[in-house]
């Protein structure tokens, strides 16, 4: 399923959603400028490596920021066109009406926590893995578990896939990401690059950290 829009409304101009989208295509479009061995050398520089994080070592080639901070600017450097536009794209639709509720910034520390959240919770799982950590998506999980207590009646316009046919629906917000946090949990455990815990553990920080900051009154 790939959502297109949602049906609620912002009140405020999403300052800090729009930033956040600009500054991960700039960092992947300088991520393209550096040809093959250059972008892989730029990721393990910025990525957040589990090992690295746990045991407080610096493998080469050596991290920008020491591998503590690394929990943050790996939730700006992605792997793919793909990756990025499937992150940016769920930031879109989502990000601006928990930036709506929260403040810009608020919901920046919001945004920062989650992904910092997401990213702990891969590494709780997979201490000694020296794989690299890229991606918003963690950070973006944790968007999406404020939307689904926020907006669980909100529609979401959907392309969704049914074997050979392709339609569009409006699908409640409660059951499409329902759907998807029940797919990340199904695919825990089964590797494949994708770093599921990250999106669990972003997912269920979002919604706790919601129900603790929202306004008593929030629109539904």
């Amino acid at each position: 399923m790939i959502p297109l829009k949602d049906d609620v409304p912002s009140y405020t101009f999403p300052y800090v959603t729009i930033s956040i989208i600009i500054i991960n295509i700039v960092v992947f479009i300088y991520q393209m400028t550096l040809g093959t061995s250059g972008t892989e050398n730029f990721i393990y520089r910025t990525a957040a490596i589990p090992y690295e994080i746990t045991h407080l070592v610096d493998i080469k080639p050596r991290s920008v920021v020491p591998p503590p901070f690394t929990l943050f600017t790996a939730m700006f450097v992605h792997g793919g066109l793909l990756h990025l536009a499937g992150n940016m794209l769920f930031l879109w639709i989502f990000g601006d009406n928990v930036e709506d509720t929260l403040g810009h910034f608020r919901f920046v520390l919001f945004y920062l926590a989650s992904g910092v959240i997401a990213s702990l919770a891969h590494i709780a799982m997979e201490p000694s893995s020296t794989l690299p950590m890229i991606g918003a998506s963690g950070a973006i999980a944790g968007v999406l578990g404020a939307y689904f207590i926020l907006f669980p009646r909100a529609k979401i316009l959907t392309l969704v896939f049914l074997l050979f046919f392709v339609t569009v629906a409006r699908i409640p917000a409660v059951v499409f990401l329902g759907i998807w946090f029940l797919f990340q949990l199904l695919s825990s455990g089964s590797g494949g690059g994708i770093a599921w815990y990250a999106h669990i553990g972003g997912f269920v920080a979002g919604a706790v950290a919601i129900i603790i900051l929202r306004p008593k009154k929030t629109r539904a």
